[in-house]
């Protein structure tokens, strides 16, 4: 006589029912399983990092109207600030701009320099013992010591040689031993000793960065012999130097 097994073979299956449900459930966890997009609040949200663009650097100390007036060919700026509007003492700094993305860099300084005796003016005239204020391009070199490795052209003359007593009864001899012409009134391209003006001779002309004698200057910049000699071998014609010259408010405007 056969037992019926109608119960069990309903308990099997719902047992199998069950089992399968949960081996499902499993398989969903897969990682390699495709998954839907991740809501705004969902945790498996992939966070962004928002990187900051800095704009290029400039030349700390320099305003807007400073600025307009570099060259946008000029990769070497030498910036002489003054301390006062009738002081005599600046300092000296090298910036590089060796890429745009970047901006202007430090190079070298600051050194310390002489300018005019009587300060700074925006409108130089001969003989005012004031230095130009304002961006002037570099271009020319020389000096009475031989060329001592310049970039620039370098015109090796006797007639750079200078005697007598400046302000403070200092000698000058030496002070035109190494000289870096300033496109102040002068046609770049020559010699610092072309007397060429083309503003007229009122305005004043022979503003060089020389060699410092221990004292202020007609409107010159003056440096110590080793700084001359440093600029000298680092102004490259290649990327258009220019000199920033002014006390530091005039700078800043």
């Amino acid at each position: 006589m056969s037992v019926p097994r109608r119960p069990y073979v309903l308990l099997v299956a719902l047992f199998l029912l069950v089992i399968g449900c949960s081996a499902g459930a499993v398989q969903t966890t897969d990682p390699s399983a495709p998954r839907g997009a991740a809501g705004p609040e969902s945790s498996a949200a992939t966070p962004r990092t928002v990187e900051s663009v800095r704009p290029p650097a400039e030349i700390p100390g320099l305003g807007p109207e400073t600025r307009a007036q570099i060259p946008a060919t000029a990769r070497q700026a030498v910036v002489v600030t003054g301390q006062g509007p009738d002081s005599n003492r600046s300092a000296v700094m090298l910036h590089n701009l060796d890429d745009p993305a970047l901006g202007w860099r430090p190079g070298a300084g600051p050194w310390p320099a002489h300018n005019g005796m009587e300060g700074w003016t925006d409108h130089h005239l001969a003989d005012d013992l004031r230095s130009p204020v304002g961006v002037f391009g570099l271009t020319d070199a020389g000096g009475r010591l031989p060329d001592p490795g310049a970039l620039l052209p370098y015109d090796e003359q006797h007639r750079f040689a200078v005697s007598g007593e400046g302000f403070l009864g200092e000698p000058l001899e030496g002070s035109f031993d190494y000289v870096v012409a300033i496109n102040y009134n002068r046609t770049p391209g020559t010699s610092p000793l072309d007397r060429t003006r083309p503003l007229g001779a009122e305005r004043g002309g022979g503003i060089w960065i020389h060699v410092d004698h221990g004292g202020p200057t007609q409107g010159c910049v003056s440096l110590t012999e080793d700084r001359m000699r440093e600029l000298l071998l680092t102004l490259d014609p290649a990327k258009h130097p220019v000199i920033v010259m002014g006390d530091a408010a005039s700078l800043a405007r």
